[in-house]
């Protein structure tokens, strides 16, 4: 056949080239589409299977000039498009959906689930419907059945056929038939109860594969091209395809130009390599063997001529590129205009000689050589294929945007830079990695050289668009407790807030009004006593309970309780305007709480979910816009589906049902998502995503999770054995696939990396099987000079935190190095860099008693804080899920603080009567536990301030005049290192002695700091230190700390000793904020107050903890991240390690503040 001459004209047929790069392949398309135009207002139509594929052709034909503009340019997906000839061919009885498509299968599957699990045969479904009250698995069932037989439709549509004609028998791929097993029977028989609810008339355009077969009949006997069918069709990289689809294009040939752009690793054929060959026997191949290989090779035998990895990762590709050949016919377009009259286009991979590691390897699969007897001799080692071995997901992108940056700073120095567009990171689930990407890539602005831009793709957006997080969380209504951490997430979505007038602003007020009137969960005692068994009189902690407190705080401010409610005496201000907002909230919260909780035909629940929309969003932008078009869309299509199967009026449905079938709807991936946009690309590993990069990074290849192991229902017949077909497809044959397409793509760099240490003991793991088998064949088949392991050249082991000192070291590994200056510039660990320091930098610096006590009680921490400048504690309010059931030690601390300062400032003659108002009060605020717990609760905190306000009674005489504040003025300390600093604080709580001049300063405190020996040294160092401080200025103080269980006295120092300490723990400051101190505080006073035989038992326990308790490190994160086992905190390998810091630090508290200096209480 040869080419027409009309410009016009197209030649019919099906044509397949081949070529290992898809460079090489849009090249043949552009010169095809030049050397064969359409028509002015015909459309080009593609076939891809994703977006990205998409994408990128389409903008490779843009920038070729001599085409023109890229316009009149259709992409579509092979499904959609083959769909669509049915219905050219077989006319409009083919419905534009399919009947029997999956989303409508569900629903008729869901309705007549119930009535066939009571017939004999349905046993195995019947048991799984056991306890199904709220329908959740006659759901999950129907989902899994309706995919089960979308995909039997697709690769299995003789097996409907036989059960349609009432043959309950599997054909395997040679088409010998079998008798169904008994236990699976159920499955034909279901199918043919789908098949009898259909009309007559509807039964051959119900299912894909009932159509495919009446298409197959019918297009033999038309003579002219359907309308519809366009006159060319290009198909183009596609790795997989059904062998029904491949037959629908044969057949399409007929009447129109039909051409196939294949990406094939191998120039020769390569089948045979790979198990299962037996099924794909055929006169025709398209490829010779390599020389000296055979279809008759053993097992044993393959290894001689082909390379591992494609053997190992190919049997998907070879699967299609055999059912390509049943349908290649050569001759027939062979002679066609082809550049250089070539069909298969193979392109070697660098030039000989001058190949990378990386192109070795893939000229290797191209040419399918075996590795080498001999491991062949690299002459220098290059970074075309990188290992990165790190501790967490977080470690993998920091580490990646390192090596980025170095790679584009080495590019720019080249004849050739790297840009961004030309780097794409791919990880087996974006979802899990997008909180991490953003944290790394998305802290940099753009003025900040280190900015590389970036996009991500593939996410779900129902985990991430804040208005469908909302609507999940407003259909969850009926099943919620009304937390305020749900409440808390809705007012993060601004189209909510927006809707009842609340600012974004507000949102900080509102947590605190919510925190301080002790809301908890529960609309109220109503809605409490649904969700629990609870009586309906305890409306403590609920919504409504925090709502009353805050009207009534706004009507009269702070005053006495008003019929059982205590005012909020924060309430007030401009700010009351949002409480007006706050409150209509909550109405609309009850309101669809209560209209959600009924069960609802489709058509009602269309309504109620529109209303919902509308009553609870207003759109400020077009992406929220669309967003919500998407879910009124989602919603319209699956009343749609619901009415196609049947789901009239009396069929009612519970809201868990419907929200799971609405959500999946606009959660489905768009081939119109974004993906190349001149940025790096981040995005998950799918199939069909063979796209040429410079650089192709693999994150998170790590042991179970890639390949991803998808495993089949039990009642899949395509997975049982004996029934693989070539072309099935299977989540780990796409795996591994898509990884070797991965390494072929790779132009420059392949770089891969994996969680190789585990984040907690350090202890090695393994990474993907696919990357274990990569480097065993890189160590097999090449070498380095001198014998170097050639593994351990390409592998970079980082360590886990970004600010290690491994990076800075001046005999590190070079492969080391980090652009995130943030850690370092104000971090003294630098070697060698003094003027790197925060507290060098400054000349004078400024310390306050309270924040070298804090370094006291805390000095790593401390170094994080100040100068590391990060911190585990979580600064925002935060608020509880649950009404307290007791008093925690904190909760205790300040209702505790709280009693001494009432009673302090009242002075009440009668102290129990005084306690009594008090729990009323606190009851009122929703600060102590329901009904009988109260009590308990409350007098575990009341007593021992009780107690501590009769010590300080007993003491007061001794102290009658109260003294105002003292400001320090100490002298400047000047340290070693010609650092001055300034101590600065106030002293009160200051009393004079009545008989003697003697100064006091009194604190009161209703814990427990005398009885449980040793003495809680801990809590007294804020204590001490202003103890020291007023010593040193010239103020001779006695410090009195009134506990629960008795007085503890410092006595008064001299001046010039308190100078000395005082001193020594500045400096101590200092050299704490260069580098965390190998100490901590309780550790420290269980080594001094131990026997020196004891000593190093007692402080491992104190820190690590035993039997009984939890160790010291167990409460303290910056304790973990530096020193995570004792034996790390008690170094020996210098002069200043934990010894001397406990001693320095700790041993003058025991000395000054001795038992002898305690006065247990009487009472």
């Amino acid at each position: 056949m040869t080419p027409s001459g009309s410009l016009h004209s197209l030649d019919n047929g099906i044509a397949v080239i081949h070529s290992n790069q898809l460079e090489e392949l849009r090249d043949v398309v552009e010169y095809w589409l030049r050397q064969h135009p359409l028509s002015p207002l015909e459309n080009e139509v593609f076939l891809v299977q994703s977006n990205g594929m998409g994408q990128w052709l389409k903008q490779s034909l843009a920038q070729n000039t001599s085409l023109g503009i890229a316009a009149a340019i259709k992409i579509q997906l092979p499904s959609l498009f083959i769909w669509s000839v049915y219905r050219s061919v077989l006319g409009e009885q083919i419905p534009k959906q399919q009947l029997l498509a999956k989303s409508p299968l569900i629903w008729r599957l869901y309705r007549l689930l119930p009535a066939l699990i009571s017939q004999p045969g349905f046993e195995t479904l019947a048991s799984f419907l056991i306890d199904d009250s709220n329908r959740r698995k006659r759901y999950q069932l129907a989902v899994q059945l309706a995919d089960l037989f979308d995909q039997y439709q697709v690769y299995r549509s003789d097996w409907l056929t036989d059960w349609a004609n009432g043959q309950d028998t599997l054909r395997n791929a040679r088409g010998e038939a079998s008798r169904l097993p008994e236990p699976q029977r159920w499955q034909a028989s279901l199918w043919r109860t789908v098949l009898r609810e259909l009309d007559a008339d509807k039964i051959m355009s119900a299912s894909r594969s009932s159509v495919h077969a009446e298409f197959m009949n019918r297009i033999d006997s038309m003579h002219v091209r359907p309308s519809g069918v366009p006159r060319r069709i290009l198909l183009f990289g596609l790795s997989s395809l059904p062998q029904q689809s491949l037959e629908v294009l044969a057949k399409l040939g007929k009447f129109s130009q039909i051409v196939l752009f294949v990406h094939n690793p191998c120039q020769h054929y390569w089948a045979d390599i790979i198990e299962d060959k037996e099924l794909l026997k055929a006169e025709c191949r398209r490829h010779n063997y390599k020389s000296g290989m055979t279809g008759t090779l053993s097992a044993e035998e393959l290894h001689l001529h082909a390379p591992p990895l494609l053997a190992a990762w190919g049997k998907q590709g070879r699967d299609y590129l055999r059912l390509l050949d049943l349908f290649d016919e050569k001759q027939t377009y062979a002679k066609w205009q082809w550049p250089d009259s070539k069909i298969d286009l193979f392109r070697d991979y660098g030039h000989p000689g001058q190949r990378s590691l990386l192109q070795q390897l893939q000229q290797s699969i191209l040419d399918l050589e075996p590795l080498p007897a001999e491991p062949t001799l690299l002459p220098r080692i290059d970074d075309s294929i990188a290992f990165h071995v790190a501790h967490s997901p977080q470690r993998e992108v920091e580490i990646l945007h390192d090596q980025l940056l170095s790679r584009f700073e080495a590019a720019q120095q080249s004849d050739s830079p790297l840009y961004a567009r030309e780097v794409i990171v791919m990880v087996p689930d974006i979802n899990t990695y997008a909180p991490h990407i953003r944290a790394v890539f998305g802290l940099m602005q753009a003025d900040d050289p280190r900015y590389i831009p970036f996009s991500l793709a593939d996410q779900h957006q129902r985990g991430q668009n804040p208005i469908l997080v909302a609507v999940e969380t407003l259909l969850n209504l009926p099943e919620s407790r009304f937390t305020v951490s749900e409440f808390l997430g809705l007012l993060e979505v601004p189209a909510l807030r927006a809707r009842f007038d609340i600012d974004e602003s507000a949102t900080p007020k509102i947590h605190q009004w919510i925190e301080e009137t002790g809301i908890r969960w529960g609309l109220n005692a109503t809605q409490r006593a649904q969700s629990v068994v609870m009586p309906l009189n305890m409306d403590a902690n609920t919504w409504q309970f925090g709502l009353r407190r805050m009207l009534l705080g706004y009507a009269v401010g702070a005053g006495k309780p008003f019929n059982t409610i205590e005012p909020y005496e924060e309430m007030g201000g401009l700010d009351a305007k949002w409480l007006g907002g706050l409150s209509w909230l909550l109405e609309t919260l009850e309101k669809y709480a209560n209209i959600l909780k009924c069960e609802k035909n489709p058509a009602d629940w269309q309504h109620a979910l529109l209303s919902l929309l509308d009553d609870f969003f207003v759109v400020s932008d077009e992406r929220e816009r669309k967003i919500l078009e998407g879910l009124s869309r989602s919603l319209t299509q699956w009343g749609l589906h619901c009415e196609q199967a049947g789901l009239t009026a009396p069929e009612l449905m519970p809201v868990n049902v419907v929200r799971e079938a609405w959500l999946m709807g606009v959660d489905e991936p768009l081939l119109n998502q974004r993906f190349l946009s001149g940025r790096v690309n981040f995005c998950t590993l799918m199939p069909m995503r063979a796209i040429p990069f410079r650089v192709i990074c693999l994150l998170g290849m790590n042991d179970g999770d890639y390949p991803r192991n998808q495993q089949a229902p039990g009642f899949d017949l395509m997975s049982q054995r004996g029934q693989y077909r070539p072309g099935d497809r299977s989540r780990r044959q796409d795996d591994q696939y898509l990884f070797l397409e991965a390494l072929l793509s790779a132009r420059q760099q392949l770089y891969i990396s994996w969680i190789g240490r585990s984040i907690r003991d350090n202890s090695e793991r393994p990474p993907s099987v696919l990357i274990s088998q990569l480097r065993e064949a890189l160590s097999q088949g090449w070498t380095l000079p001198d014998n170097e392991p050639l593994l351990d050249a390409i592998t970079v082991k980082h360590p886990l935190q970004p600010f290690s000192p491994s990076y800075l070291l001046k005999n590190r590994d070079r492969r080391l190095f980090t652009y995130a200056r943030e850690w370092f510039e104000h971090s003294p660990i630098i070697p060698g860099n003094d003027h790197s320091l925060t507290v060098s930098d400054q000349k004078t610096l400024s310390l306050s008693i309270e924040t070298l006590a804090h370094f006291l009680r805390a000095p790593v921490k401390t170094f994080c804080n100040e100068t590391l400048k990060f911190g585990f504690d979580d600064e925002t309010i935060t608020s509880e899920d649950s009404e307290p059931f007791n008093i925690n030690r904190l909760e205790a601390y300040v209702l505790g603080k709280h009693l001494l300062d009432t009673l302090i400032n009242e002075n009440p003659d009668d102290i129990d009567a005084h306690m009594a108002q008090q729990q009323r009060a606190t009851e009122l605020r929703g600060q102590l536990p329901l009904a009988g717990f109260a009590q308990a609760a409350y007098e575990s905190v009341a007593e021992p301030v009780k107690s501590t306000w009769e010590q300080y009674q007993r003491l007061l005489p001794e102290w009658p005049i109260k003294l105002d504040a003292h400001v320090l003025t100490l002298p400047p300390f000047v340290l070693m290192n010609g650092i001055t600093v300034q101590l600065t604080g106030i002293l009160s709580h200051l009393r004079q002695c009545g008989h003697q001049q003697l100064t006091g300063a009194i604190d009161l405190t209703a814990q427990r700091l005398v009885t449980d020996k040793p003495i809680k040294y801990h809590t007294l160092l804020l204590h001490w230190v202003q103890h020291l401080a007023a010593c040193a200025n010239h103020l001779p103080l006695q410090t009195l700390v009134i506990a629960s269980d008795g007085v503890i006295t410092i006595p008064a120092i001299e001046q010039s000793e308190a100078l000395t300490q005082l001193e020594s723990l500045v400096d101590a400051y200092c050299q704490g904020m260069k580098a965390p101190l190998p100490v901590a505080c309780k550790t420290a006073f269980a080594w001094l107050n131990s026997t020196p035989d004891k000593a190093l038992e007692k402080a491992a326990a104190n820190y690590q903890g035993d039997d009984w308790n939890n160790g010291e490190v167990r409460y303290d994160a910056y304790l973990t991240r530096f020193f995570p086992r004792f034996a790390d905190l008690y170094r020996i390998d210098n002069g200043e390690n934990f010894v001397y810091w406990a001693s320095r630090l700790y041993r003058p508290v025991i000395d000054y503040i001795k038992n002898e200096n305690v006065q247990e209480s009487q009472s």
